[in-house]
């Protein structure tokens, strides 16, 4: 997980870096704004007003496939096959119409800053249907942004930061055994930011009475919050083998025995517990349980799924990407591999029981989670058809592996990590890098990569780089002046995800370029819980129950800019027939900090993910500036861009409805990069003439 630093400095002279060398900062951007509370709104060139995009129970009365879940389908390939808008058209694309939550009137802009705005709407029984950061489920009309319905689950908002307040997204069913009209024939499922789940009429907006209780149920952890909020639900559930299964978000580095990281899977009718996966394995008898020395498994916590899972539902398989333990820069207390912490695991959806699985990082005292979701997709090896699941990391690797068994599909190298941490830490002699793709970002730092605007703060940086740590790629933390982290914890690629276009079988993932410095501070030196204070910039986190808290700052200039080259935040398509790079541009602009604006586009750190379409496009937001762009999937050029009012650190969607290509986006504060506040859902379309 990424958290707020502290803010850049401004000079004349650096004007153009501030802001941009961190994926979390308060003031950049252009201020918010919004409609009237549960409003939608016509653009100048008017809205169609079209049917509803699907019929009952899914059908879609344009021929085109609907986004139906978070990642578009149920492998999460964020691909649509909506080719309306093309690179010849897309310069045309114009405000079709915009919705406003209200959450910003409802909530103030207080609460609403400890927010983030990270939903992609889905479509469902002809609705168009998203929450907000408060777990409001809002249904429009896909044609025309009018709202349906609205259900409020009236989650408690007392809390203050760093409570953050998120919902990513639902997932939905169709009960085959009910009649079309019957209540509950198509359900909504929801987690929510006090661990409920919630099962909702998709035409209605109303509860399933007969899933748990009146609608919901309660998760109850195994070991408790501290405080409210230290764990909540903020990712889409994911169904599949007649359940559904949530993760959890548990709050990094404040102790060694923070809430689990279990993931439960309940009954679709009922909302009885169906079965528990625990990465923390908590039987003895488990292979896994060895790999945690001393019975650390019994008093560790996290490790837990806070990103996305997909399923291969013929299959009856879900994919659970995991992060890593409790806390995440130092690991003396749980000695070993620590299994299935930092894992793409496969599991029996049916059962819950792993059926294979692959540790991206041994012994995580990084932070490299496996924070972006799997993606599902069907490659050919010897001119045969061959299912795959592709898991990008925050390292920058992309591993591909035969979604069945967990067979590489590109070959995998253990290799010799830096060693000597600090005392008391234990370290894998090994970690394991794909041969191909190569890595999508730097993995080592040296003085000579150090960069400037000037020969002045190019010196600086290179004096910095040289007091630091630095032998690459997993080099362990230490004591202050510390450790250069090459990708940092904002990766590489994060939890947006990549997108796949299946025609050319290419890949479109953004990455971040950002390195990072890690001080592991005595634990003397840390009050507790309170050192965190993320809105006065300060990084500094307690890691209870070890002898060091951690210190976190991103690797900048005096002047505030990277001490590393640009481009800071990069589009990339990667082949996955070879594992070659086909091309790879810069993502973002950092003209809002310009004394005189102009595009200039170095790229910037971004969260949010890509989505291709058969029309031969990317779309994405993302970015710090604002933007949300389109970009020709054949050569990266950017073909087009429009300045959102608020916050796009989410995944654009996409979808046909009335006759019309609409390409939409929610937009909104985002608690880590201190966006401007927000909460409309915007949508894009050709004008109608």
């Amino acid at each position: 997980m990424t958290k707020r630093s502290s803010t850049l400095g401004r000079t004349p002279a650096t004007a153009a870096a501030a802001c941009v060398a961190l994926v979390l900062l308060a003031g950049c951007g252009a201020a918010g704004s919004g409609g009237a509370p549960g409003a939608a709104q016509s653009a100048p060139t008017g809205a169609s007003g079209g049917a509803a995009v699907a019929a009952p129970g899914g059908a879609d009365p344009t021929g085109a496939a609907t986004w139906t879940h978070y990642g578009a389908d149920a492998g999460g390939t964020r691909f649509s096959p909506a080719a309306q808008i093309t690179p010849a058209n897309v310069r045309r694309l114009r405000i079709a119409w915009r919705y406003s939550t209200g959450e910003l009137q409802r909530r103030g802009k207080d609460l609403i800053t400890n927010s983030s705005t990270q939903v992609v709407p889905i479509l469902a029984e002809g609705h168009l249907v998203f929450c907000t950061p408060f777990n409001r489920v809002i249904a429009l009309d896909p044609a025309t942004g009018r709202e349906r319905w609205v259900y409020d689950p009236e989650v408690d908002t007392s809390h203050p930061l760093p409570y953050q307040y998120n919902c990513r997204g639902l997932a939905q069913w169709r009960d085959p055994q009910a009649a079309p009209d019957a209540a509950c024939a198509t359900r909504l499922y929801m987690g929510t930011a006090d661990s409920r789940v919630i099962a909702l009429d998709a035409r209605t907006g109303r509860t399933c009475a007969d899933f748990g209780e009146n609608g919901q149920v309660r998760v109850v952890r195994d070991r408790p919050d501290r405080f409210p909020g230290e764990s909540k639900i903020a990712s889409a559930p994911v169904i599949a083998g007649g359940v559904v299964a949530v993760g959890s978000f548990v709050m990094d580095n404040l102790r060694t025995d923070a809430p689990p990281g279990t993931v439960y899977a309940y009954d679709l009718r009922t909302g009885e517990q169906r079965w528990r996966f625990d990465p923390i394995p908590q039987d003895p008898a488990d292979p896994a349980f060895a790999t945690w020395g001393n019975g650390s498994a019994l008093r560790t916590g996290a490790a837990n799924v806070w990103s996305t899972m997909v399923a291969d539902e013929a299959r009856g398989i879900i994919y659970a990407p995991v992060g890593s333990a409790a806390p995440d820069f130092w690991g003396g207390e749980r000695p070993g591999d620590n299994l299935y912490s930092s894992s793409l695991v496969a599991l029996d959806a049916a059962t819950g029981r792993p059926t294979w699985h692959f540790q991206s990082v041994r012994h995580d005292i990084w932070d490299y989670d496996v924070s972006s979701p799997p993606m599902l997709v069907d490659l050919v090896r010897d001119g045969r058809p061959l299912p795959a699941v592709v898991q990008n990391t925050k390292q920058g690797f992309v591993f591909v592996f035969d979604r069945t068994n967990g067979t590489p599909l590109f070959p995998i190298e253990d290799r010799p990590v830096p060693q000597n941490a600090l005392p008391g830490e234990w370290l894998a002699p090994t970690q394991p890098f794909p041969v191909k793709p190569e890595p999508l970002v730097p993995t080592t730092l040296t003085p000579d990569d150090a960069w400037g605007f000037t020969f002045w703060d190019r010196r600086a940086c290179r004096k910095k780089i040289e007091a630091l740590r630095s032998e690459g790629i997993f080099t362990p933390p230490t004591t202050a002046p510390g450790t250069i982290l090459v990708p940092g914890t904002a990766g590489g690629a994060n939890w947006g995800g990549p997108a796949y276009d299946p025609a050319r079988r290419l890949m479109i993932v953004n990455v971040n370029r950002v390195p990072q410095v890690v001080i592991l501070v005595p634990r003397a030196q840390i009050p507790g819980i309170e050192g965190i204070n993320l809105e006065a910039g300060n990084d500094v986190a307690a890691a209870t129950g070890t002898p060091y808290g951690v210190r976190r700052e991103w690797l900048l200039s005096p002047w505030g800019a990277p001490c590393v080259a640009p481009p800071w935040g990069e589009l990339v398509a990667v082949s996955l027939d070879d594992g070659s790079i086909r091309w790879r541009v810069p993502l973002g602009s950092i003209e809002k900090q310009l004394p005189i604006r102009f595009e200039w586009n170095l790229g910037t750190p971004n969260v949010g993910g890509p989505v291709v379409t058969a029309g031969g496009l990317v779309f994405i937001g993302a970015t710090m500036d604002g933007f949300l762009r389109a970009f020709d999937v054949e050569t990266g050029e950017m073909l087009w861009r429009h300045e959102m009012p608020a916050g796009t650190q989410t995944t654009p969607m996409t979808y046909e409805a009335g006759g019309r290509q609409f390409v939409v986006m929610a937009t909104g504060n985002h608690l880590w990069f201190g966006s401007p506040p927000g909460d409309e859902v915007i949508a894009f379309a050709l004008p109608e003439s």
